[in-house]
């Protein structure tokens, strides 16, 4: 039996893993890499391994770090299932599709203005990828047993990251692995609390914030308070860059439950991502996965004027009044938030708000390390708005919550392999597990493989 680390191994991006036994090959997760461009081209590379010897792919959730290599694996021949909970694949449907597009209009514009060397400059895939990938999506229920190629066993199991999302442990040759996926908090605004494994002989466990303790809500929401009147009060509007996926939905209520409680002023209030506005749909629809209940969920999106197309996100970036503006994506990656930005970027009056996790190389994670200009569309823009950041929204569980979900492990793992962490982060967790429950683990390299 064989475990491949593909991705996420040493950063906290790509998460992909090979599971390789009697000839049979599944993937836990088909993630594509971002944020530093020696990883990003890793994307471009050609697979280690034949995509069309894969039996099935088991998706953890939706996120494009999770999911976003799934139409690239299609096009190079991948015939099998890829299997995950309905709102899992939901949001791999929009998250996906977005990409595309995105990925689509960018190659466009550069051919068109020509600042990419390459000639022509083309999407990594396109829309008939994602729907060749979709032909190939098998719901799972949470919670209960299946078997896949008639060796493996597998349950997905709740873990309160975003919609859908689960850790999914795997049975066979009388070994037990327990792929964490991207774990969620113990306590949270709109999700419950992860489930708990168990039993776990090979444990493959996520560390983005393994040696960080989030502050608790009570000590973030004085700070955005301040940070929203002090920026409307000197007549500038707020932008927030924020995943589609849960994060835009937990910042809604946020704000929504501040303007209730009448502690910021009443300004307009724009959610401006199409991808988030169909996860709002979804929150309307899979009442199992999250708490808010429909009066409050209706409620809160009564604040929120949901903008629809890029004219109207124009007529939003040139209107100076006030405002705060919650759009995608989350580390400016691209999106929506790249327009605001290109048209509000020197505006000193504004302040762009960080609420969540900046991977390394990203635009969000240099102009919170202190850049002052900023790469948009082929062009240099100085950076003057005010930059804030916020922790303690992440949907990532930090070190404590990671530990409480090792609770209840009966013994010690045969192995246990940190990854889906910087370098820092996954060390500071390695250290903490010697310290506090006296286990072992190792932090994998990339592509390396391991014979159990």
């Amino acid at each position: 039996m064989k475990l491949t680390f593909l991705g996420a191994a040493g950063t906290v991006t790509g998460s992909k893993y090979l599971i390789e036994f009697q000839n049979k090959k599944i993937l836990i997760d088909c993630g594509m890499f971002q944020g530093l461009k020696e990883l990003r081209l890793l994307n471009w590379d050609i697979p280690k391994f034949d995509p069309s010897s894969i039996d099935a792919v088991l998706l953890t959730h939706g996120h494009l770090d999770h999911s976003g290599y799934l139409p690239r694996l299609v096009k190079l021949g991948f015939k099998g299932e890829i299997l995950a909970t309905p709102p899992t694949l939901k949001i791999a449907e929009i998250v996906l599709k977005d990409s595309a597009i995105l990925q689509e209009e960018e190659a466009e514009r550069a051919n068109r203005e020509g600042y990419s060397k390459h000639k022509p400059a083309m999407p990594f895939y396109d829309l008939r990828d994602v729907e060749q990938t979709q032909k190939l999506f098998r719901q799972v229920q949470e919670g209960k047993w299946l078997n896949i190629a008639n060796l493996f066993k597998v349950i997905f199991e709740y873990n309160g990251h975003i919609m859908g999302s689960t850790f999914i442990q795997v049975e066979a040759n009388g070994k037990t692995f327990v792929f964490s996926g991207d774990l969620g908090r113990g306590k949270d605004n709109l999700l419950y609390p992860p489930k708990k494994p168990e039993k776990a002989d090979v444990l493959i466990i996520e560390s983005t914030y393994g040696g960080t303790v989030h502050p608790e809500e009570e000590d973030v929401l004085p700070k955005l308070t301040k940070i929203i009147n002090e920026t409307i009060s000197r007549g500038g509007s707020i932008f927030i860059p924020s995943f589609a996926v849960e994060r835009i939905q937990l910042i809604m209520l946020i704000l929504w439950k501040l303007l209730k409680d009448k502690k910021i002023p009443e300004v307009p209030m724009f959610m401006d991502s199409p991808m988030g506005a169909s996860v709002l749909e979804m929150f309307h629809h899979a009442h199992y996965w999250h708490k808010l209940k429909t009066e409050e969920f209706n409620q809160m999106c009564s604040y929120f004027r949901i903008v629809g197309g890029y004219f109207e996100t124009m007529q939003i970036c040139n209107d100076k009044k006030p405002k705060i503006v919650i759009a995608g994506s989350g580390m400016l990656t691209g999106g929506r938030i790249l327009n605001y930005l290109e048209a509000r970027a020197e505006n000193e009056k504004d302040t762009l708000l960080i609420v969540g996790y900046q991977a390394e190389g990203t635009r969000g994670r240099k102009l919170l390390d202190g850049e002052r200009e900023i790469k948009i569309y082929g062009r240099m823009i100085p950076f003057r708005m005010q930059i804030e950041k916020i922790e303690g929204l992440s949907a990532h569980g930090d070190q404590n919550d990671l530990l409480f979900w090792l609770s209840d492990l009966r013994k010690e793992p045969s192995h246990i392999f940190i990854v889906h962490g910087e370098p820092d982060q996954s060390e500071a967790f390695k250290q903490k597990l010697k310290e506090v429950k006296n286990w072992s683990a190792e932090i994998p390299r990339l592509d390396q493989s391991i014979e159990l």
